[in-house]
């Protein structure tokens, strides 16, 4: 047995049986080891940015880390923004990277490329395995370091020869640290905070945002009065009728500064203290008042739901909250399809238990207030701001949940960071349903623009946000990727799209003409 078959063996029996994939010749004996042996499934990416932003997708939806293989350093490169993407998001990741036998490195070969030092702005753990006996080991410590509290980015290189030579067959995985107990003196701090009278917010992210974690929330502001927000961003958030309504601050910082503005304190709840997502002429980087108190409930690797629940306890919380979510749906919107026609499109019709993609940047603003009253679903964002996330994201947790419908709000301009995922979605017959906001603009940016004090910008300026001449036709994107789909220029006509998207057994894509 090489140490290639020894390291997928390892993967499979710590239980990665997935794995992601856009292989080049030094992963050519990771590739025939698969034949060899069951139990893993392998998803082809025609891009490695929609290798890694799947492997995320389907962490958060499967709770468990899948494996990417990739090819040497240059492959490794170019999915860095969506492995920037996990890192922020916490998801558990095993990155098999390929490199020259160790011998080749000596000359210099066009590949050749420093593969740790492109892993570790984006990786947790990153190891070169030195030989064939050691891949094993190598990739159980791997597994570990992925599956370790909050969920860590791993990265393992594989040097060709390490691959072909003889290895030690599989490799059993170290103990997985528990999450740490949070300390008594937190509890304290955070019951003081609430029981202070000043107006205090508990500031929530995953996996808070998960339906034990809002029940419990939802049971201390029950008791206290205060107020639950979740983070900009957030790797999945539960959310629908029957379940804690959480209000995420907003993007936009006017509007954040303005949510945040009479608080007196803020208990971080596996989150970070809230801040802008750029720095502004004349505006604070730090969003609550200078006066605001911040306190550290749980970190991210601590046991933040038992932190809730002690907490809860520490403060007499009622045993339910009083505030859940109550079943409502917009009406199906007719006439002109606007932003605002939009969202209650989606709102009426969002399926049960569907996993939302949000990468709808300006154009998707409304949805989240349009589908609170839906039927219980899963939220899931783009984390670390680097866009392009949304088409892998769907590819893999519609692999990790096969039995629900998919559905990806999705910018134009980001799509096309990482439209192979369509050929991938169709390749696997995934059930997601793609909407596409054609608004032909990076329209965030337009905004940017006066944000950061850009003023009277002139003609060079705004082409460099316009995504017309010529207009992109996702139509025939779609259907050279494979993937059916319609277009929508009304509201009536996105009613219609959305009813026959949801209703196939597969991918779909909507171009939505606003």
């Amino acid at each position: 047995m090489n140490g290639a078959e020894s390291l997928v063996r390892t993967l499979v029996a710590g239980g990665v049986d997935v794995c992601f994939t856009n292989p080049g010749t030094s992963e050519m004996h990771f590739v025939a080891a698969l034949d060899r042996v069951d139990g893993m499934r392998c998803v082809l990416g025609l891009f490695e940015g929609v290798v890694t932003g799947a492997a995320d997708g389907y962490a958060r939806m499967a709770d468990k880390p899948a494996s990417t293989l990739l090819h040497l350093g240059p492959g490794l490169g170019n999915g860095l923004a969506n492995l920037h993407n996990a890192r922020r998001a916490r998801s558990p990741m095993i990155n098999i990277v390929g490199d020259h036998a160790t011998y080749h490195h000596a000359f210099d070969a066009p590949l050749t490329a420093d593969i740790e030092g492109i892993a570790r702005p984006v990786s947790n753990w990153v190891r070169t395995s030195p030989s064939a006996r050691a891949v094993a080991a190598d990739g159980a410590t791997a597994i570990a370091a992925a599956k370790s509290p909050p969920g860590q980015v791993a990265t393992l290189i594989l040097p060709a020869n390490t691959a072909w030579d003889e290895g030690t067959g599989a490799a059993e995985v170290p103990p997985i640290p528990a999450r740490r107990r949070v300390p008594e003196g937190a509890i304290a701090e955070a019951a003081r905070a609430l029981r202070s009278g000043g107006r205090t917010a508990l500031l929530l992210t995953s996996p808070a945002l998960r339906e034990a974690g809002l029940t419990c929330a939802g049971r201390i502001a029950a008791a206290s009065g205060a107020r639950l927000l979740a983070q900009t961003s957030n790797g999945r958030m539960e959310r629908g009728a029957g379940r804690v309504p959480v209000t995420r601050i907003p993007y936009p910082i006017d509007l954040a500064l303005e949510m945040l503005k009479d608080l007196d304190h803020v208990v971080l709840v596996g989150a970070k203290a809230p801040v802008a997502f750029f720095a502004y002429p004349g505006k604070p980087s730090r969003l609550t008042p200078e006066t605001c108190q911040i306190h550290v409930l749980s970190l991210p690797e601590e046991d933040t739901l038992g932190a809730l629940e002690w907490l809860a306890d520490e403060i007499s919380a009622p045993p339910r909250p009083e505030s859940l979510a109550e079943a409502w749906r917009p009406e199906a919107p007719r006439g002109a399809l606007t932003i605002d026609s939009l969202a209650a499109a989606i709102g009426a019709q969002l399926p049960d238990q569907a996993i939302v993609i949000d990468e709808g940047i300006s154009s998707g603003r409304d949805i989240p207030a349009t589908t609170r009253g839906c039927p219980p679903h899963d939220w899931l964002q783009i984390t670390g701001g680097s866009i392009g996330i949304g088409p892998p994201l769907a590819v893999g947790a519609a692999v990790a949940c096969p039995d629900r419908k998919v559905v990806a709000l999705q910018a134009d301009g980001s799509a096309m960071y990482t439209l192979q995922a369509l050929w991938t979605q169709a390749r696997e017959n995934l059930d997601v349903t793609t909407v596409i906001f054609a608004n032909r603009a990076y329209e965030c940016l337009k905004v940017e623009l006066a944000n950061v004090g850009a003023l009277n910008p002139g003609p060079k300026a705004l082409d460099m946000l316009d995504l017309g001449r010529p207009d992109l036709d996702w139509l025939s994107l779609a259907h050279g990727m494979g993937v059916e789909g319609g277009r929508a220029t009304t509201a009536d006509e996105l009613n219609q799209q959305l009813a026959a998207g949801l209703a196939v057994q597969g991918p779909y894509l909507i171009e939505a003409v606003l």
